[in-house]
């Protein structure tokens, strides 16, 4: 397991990515990872909606092009939108140039939507290469990791621990990591609505990255 919560000598030494949004006004950014998935994503968007919460998803390409639909519902309730590759790329596993193309790719299924902005990036697994990340910055890309990361994705973890991961761990300025995919969606169900009622009941404001 990595850590929870991203290790401030990690933060120091990949200064170049965005690891968290220091603010003074008690800001947290929830983000979800390698949607749009049916049923799931627009059930995610009914919980943000409730509390009048907005988020960053990071989207795989392939997922766009499968299910445009609900793509431009994530897109036309005013949530930001971020490139996680077009088909969830490893890039430690993965040639520069393929990687690349992959992230182009993605960028393309997005392109006739309203976007506000498509210059957010999430490598899948958190694993990038220099090379890579040199290359999707000069493109103009912010790469954006995560001050907290769930679990919400493994099995092994429980439901109450995948809770605890986030609320032990939040402050304002935290990017915190959930999934809107099948494999997550027993710990998300029980996590998410808890984490938006506790957070807003302790005066904290869900805003979207830019």
């Amino acid at each position: 397991m990595i850590w929870v919560k991203a290790h401030w000598i990690i933060k120091k030494l990949f200064s170049n990515y965005v690891w968290e949004i220091p603010n003074n006004e008690n800001k947290v950014y929830l983000t979800f990872d390698d949607g749009p998935t049916p049923d799931i994503t627009e059930w995610t968007l009914n919980q943000l909606k409730e509390y009048n919460a907005k988020a960053t998803f990071f989207c795989i390409g392939d997922n766009v092009r499968k299910y445009p639909e609900i793509f431009e519902k994530v897109v036309n309730e005013k949530h930001s939108i971020g490139n996680h590759t077009f088909n969830h790329l490893n890039g430690w596993k993965t040639s520069t140039s393929e990687y690349i193309e992959n992230a182009n790719r993605c960028d393309k299924e997005t392109q006739n939507s309203k976007l506000e902005t498509r210059n957010l990036f999430r490598p899948p697994y958190g694993k990038i290469k220099p090379s890579q990340s040199k290359i999707l910055r000069k493109l103009g890309y912010k790469i954006i990791m995560w001050d907290i990361i769930s679990y919400d994705f493994d099995a092994t973890i429980s439901k109450e621990q995948c809770l605890e991961n986030v609320l032990k761990n939040v402050k304002s300025g935290s990017i915190i990591v959930f999934h809107d995919s099948k494999k997550a969606f027993s710990n998300l169900e029980y996590t998410l609505p808890r984490t938006l009622k506790f957070l807003k009941e302790k005066g904290f404001i869900f805003e979207k990255i830019d």
